[in-house]
């Protein structure tokens, strides 16, 4: 039996045309609360940059507010994307976070950039380093072996907990390499969790970090009480990428009405399937053996759930739903 601790969740902040990044931020905080009465065992916020849509700018500010909201699940980065960042800085912020939560913070790191090229272009660790170099830096820091005569203060009695978050098989194997735990992000490119997952568990080798190899699965959630209930909240979410990439990149999401009565072109509902059809969208009937499978044919330890819909109420209820199927297990 699988208990609800089993699942996490990965939060993107979406801002919705109904309110405001406040707005998409403070039910984040709800949100936080809500799924951590549920038992769920993580709370990660991701990292974007110049999208509106996206209020995930700043991952260990927005960590430490849902720290604050809460009291015993673990808050971390889902992921500090470290080519954008010195990693003394990164250090520096998640230091003062496992100060302040002992036991309960969690840093997981990326190799991409999370937004244009020109945000890019004035993000960044100065020096250009190569991705591993960083992340060696960075993980020193915590174990006495930073930087040459620099130390980042504050050094936590607790670490945070390192994963890399990734969405390939090489990066699989990289982080097997390294002794990091590993998540896998469905969401992004789906159908290879298996195979990168099995990849990560060949090329583990123990570390400071894990004794034993640690693999999820980060995927797109989306249940409700119907199929059909289900599927116009997720609209909403895929209508919004879709307008962000062909006609306004500066646009807010649209409302679930404003999906509803939208209609998609032949190219448009292509799109709207390749996004929809290989994640976890409908009620627990449908949704639960096609979880079940993932799960089991990824031989994941772990489960991110992103549900991406408007309304806080709507988002809570995915949970519980994924919570009831997860202890199913």
């Amino acid at each position: 039996m699988v208990e609800p601790s089993f699942v996490s969740v990965h939060d993107t902040v979406p801002v919705w045309r109904s309110g405001t990044a406040a707005d998409a931020l403070r039910e984040t905080l709800d949100l936080a609360r809500a799924v951590e009465a549920l038992g769920y065992r993580r709370y990660w916020v991701a990292e974007h940059h110049s999208t509106p849509a996206l209020a995930t700018s700043a991952p260990a500010v927005l960590a430490g507010q849902i720290l604050a909201a809460t009291g015993t699940i673990r808050v971390g980065s889902g992921a500090v994307l470290l080519p954008n960042h010195a990693p003394l800085a990164v250090a520096e912020q998640f230091g003062v976070l496992g100060s302040l939560y002992p036991g309960r913070v969690d840093l997981g790191v990326g190799r991409a950039v999370g937004g244009s090229a020109a945000a890019g272009a004035r993000l960044g660790d100065p020096r250009q380093r190569a991705f591993p170099t960083q992340l060696d830096e960075l993980v020193g820091y915590f174990h006495g072996r930073g930087a040459p005569q620099v130390r980042a203060i504050p050094e936590p009695a607790v670490a945070p907990e390192f994963w890399l978050v990734g969405s390939s098989p090489s990066s699989a194997t990289f982080a097997g390499s390294r002794g990091l735990p590993y998540v896998y992000a469905h969401a992004i490119v789906p159908g290879l969790a298996p195979v990168a997952l099995d990849a990560y568990r060949r090329a583990f080798r123990p570390s400071v970090h894990l004794e034993h190899p640690r693999g999820a699965v980060a995927a797109i959630v989306v249940l409700a009480d119907t199929d059909e209930r289900a599927h116009s909240l997720a609209d909403a979410f895929v209508l919004g990428q879709l307008l962000m990439r062909t006609t306004d990149p500066e646009t807010l999401l649209p409302t679930e009405e404003e999906a509803r009565r939208y209609r998609f072109g032949e190219v448009e509902e292509s799109f709207r399937r390749d996004r929809i059809d290989p994640q976890l969208v409908g009620s627990l009937a449908t949704v639960a053996p096609r979880f079940e499978a993932l799960v089991r044919e990824s031989r994941a330890d772990e489960f991110f759930a992103l549900s991406q819909i408007p309304g806080l109420n709507n988002r809570i209820r995915s949970y519980e739903l994924l919570a009831k199927a997860a202890a199913s297990l």
